[in-house]
């Protein structure tokens, strides 16, 4: 077997396989000869087939059987040995006199390579990295909903601002019968809330559905329908009311802390607020450090200038597909995925470029950490370390899992890298002004 390759420029070359009878002659023999002694074949005894007849019924099929085999691990080493960095599969290039009888079968493959270029991680343009820091509107609020969520429901025979009201939603055309609590703080609409203010057990009150709420979700949840058919629902509604309460805000005292934190770990407001402050902003920091990884993403695909073998991959896209696509199918599939093979290939530079690895080690505590956070969530604050080392490793053994989790802490290998080597400039703002800002 003889292998060459033929570079045609910088992005595309043609690999070509020369291979001879001697090659696989052998192979193919033994193969026929098994067949041989196991075909059944009416009028010869098992075992005593002509071999004339064997390889005419079976010869071509086992030739270019173990042709293709010899094909793909060859080139795959080759490729290898070479250190070829092949973007997609190569492609078979159509010979149209191909004869399967010559002594010699030659084969040309399409190769698609991998661009050079640089990424330098100091960027000429700053990029902002956020610091978002709760401010005292934020936490007051915080302390108001903790208030409210563990304080007392006092029964009230007329409803007046910000109760808390159950009753029966009702509409028989479109089938709605829903027995639920409604918060009068989170409805939106002045008509209904006028509507509602001054009523008493046994009141009927018809509620308009479109713009009732503060929060769009509400409605399906309220009326016991799907979000889909809650999703633009203009209709009249009655609502029956059954119950009136008021929810009595609970005191800031010890009982209140322990409840929250356990016991003595919080002893004042002043330190409920500065714990509210300090648990915001952690979580904060996982918004903000995602802004900053999608910007340095976005910055580097704007900057970083290669070309691809845009030709090569369309036809790859072209012909690799569960179906066929045609030639503007798979031009139209190349736009949409260039993008993201550009960062691909960058991301692989600066992984390659920093050495940055992962050890089984760090993806296993990585894992621990992960599955902490998830335990503490529901209520599991300080798990034995022999039930984490046993939860991981069943995580552990789920190929799914260990993708997704090293995907994830290659992502925090690559923030680090970032925040270390990126031109960065720091901007403190409040969490209302980070989503104003980046969200629009």
């Amino acid at each position: 077997m003889n292998i060459t390759k033929e570079q045609i420029d910088d992005l595309n070359a043609v690999v070509k396989v020369a291979i001879t009878k001697e090659d696989y002659q052998d192979k193919v023999e033994s193969i026929l000869n098994d067949y041989r002694k196991q075909a059944n074949i009416p009028g010869f005894r098992k075992g005593h087939v002509p071999m004339g007849m064997i390889k005419k019924q079976y010869g071509k099929a086992v030739l270019v059987d173990e042709v293709n085999k010899l094909l793909q691990d060859n080139l795959n080493k080759y490729l290898t040995e070479e250190k070829l960095d092949v973007l997609g599969n190569p492609l078979p290039k159509q010979q149209d006199n191909f004869d399967w009888d010559n002594d010699q079968l030659d084969f040309e493959f399409e190769l698609g390579l991998a661009p050079s270029f640089e990424v330098p991680l100091k960027t000429k343009k700053a990029l902002t990295q956020y610091k978002i820091v709760a401010d005292d509107k934020m936490i007051n609020e915080q302390v108001e909903r903790i208030q409210k969520q563990y304080g007392k429901l006092v029964s009230q025979n007329e409803i007046a601002k910000d109760y808390e009201v159950i009753g029966t939603f009702k509409n028989e055309e479109e089938e709605i019968e829903n027995k639920t609590t409604l918060e009068l703080d989170k409805v939106k609409s002045k008509t209904a809330l006028k509507a509602l203010i001054g009523k008493k057990i046994g009141d009927e009150v018809v509620l308009a559905t479109k713009g009732l709420f503060k929060e769009d979700y509400l409605l399906s949840s309220v009326l016991g329908v799907s979000q889909e058919k809650a999703k633009d629902l203009d209709i009249e509604v009655a609502f029956t009311i059954e119950e009136i309460n008021e929810r009595e805000a609970a005191a800031l005292d010890q009982e209140l802390f322990d409840k929250l934190f356990g016991k003595d770990a919080i002893k004042s407001e002043e330190e409920l607020k500065a714990r509210i402050k300090e648990d915001s902003e952690k979580q904060f920091e996982q918004q903000s450090d995602q802004k900053l990884l999608n910007d340095v993403t976005e910055y580097f695909i704007e900057n970083i200038k290669f070309d691809l073998p845009s030709e090569f991959l369309t036809k790859w896209i072209k012909t690799t597909g569960e179906q066929p696509l045609s030639d503007d199918q798979a031009s139209e599939e190349y736009e949409k995925s260039e993008k993201g093979l550009r960062y691909q290939l960058i991301e692989g530079k600066i992984i390659k470029d920093n050495d940055i690895q992962i050890q089984f080690d760090e993806l296993k505590e990585f894992a621990k950490g992960f599955i902490k956070t998830q335990m503490a969530q529901f209520g599991q604050l300080d798990p034995q370390e022999e039930e984490l080392d046993n939860i991981a490793a069943r995580v552990l053994g789920n190929q799914d899992e260990v993708k997704r989790l090293s995907e994830q802490l290659m992502s925090q290998k690559l923030l680090t890298l970032y925040k270390e080597k990126v031109n960065l400039k720091t901007k403190e703002v409040t969490y209302e002004n980070f989503v104003k800002e980046v969200y629009g």
